[in-house]
């Protein structure tokens, strides 16, 4: 985990091709894609330049519920989130917030609270599984 809780992966691939296989990924696993974010779109539309920078907001409130019952305020962190970057030399990378910090942020940390530990855990597992689908080398 990095900084303030960041998971940052480097991506096999370029921008495009990381931000596709990742909604791929998150559409093969049944959970729903709430947006898509292009901010370096955006930052044309206003005659500014940024290297490729999208988000992708996904989920499901199956996953998310139940940890929004233990603590509403996380609901301002759901659905989950990846950003797929390209930094100054080129290199593009998938970065996630790590679930068991966001559940931390609001007060419900290891052991307080059985359900969102098993949440925790399992919203960790698909957010690495989606990373490597959309970062790892074709085999």
């Amino acid at each position: 985990m990095g900084a303030d809780g960041l998971t940052t992966v480097r991506s096999s691939h370029g921008p495009k091709e990381t931000m596709d296989r990742l909604a791929a990924a998150v559409a093969a696993k049944g959970l729903t894609v709430f947006a898509r974010i292009d901010h370096a779109a955006g930052a044309v539309s206003v005659g500014l330049t940024l290297r490729p920078t999208e988000v992708l907001i996904f989920g499901n409130a199956r996953g998310g519920t139940p940890l929004m019952q233990a603590v509403q305020t996380i609901g301002i962190d759901l659905p989950l989130k990846a950003l797929v970057w390209q930094d100054e030399a080129g290199a593009t990378w998938l970065s996630y917030n790590d679930p068991g910090w966001l559940a931390q942020r609001h007060g419900v940390g290891p052991g307080s609270n059985a359900d969102v530990d098993a949440t925790v855990g399992a919203m960790r597992g698909l957010l690495e599984a989606l990373a490597k689908a959309a970062t790892a080398a074709a085999p």
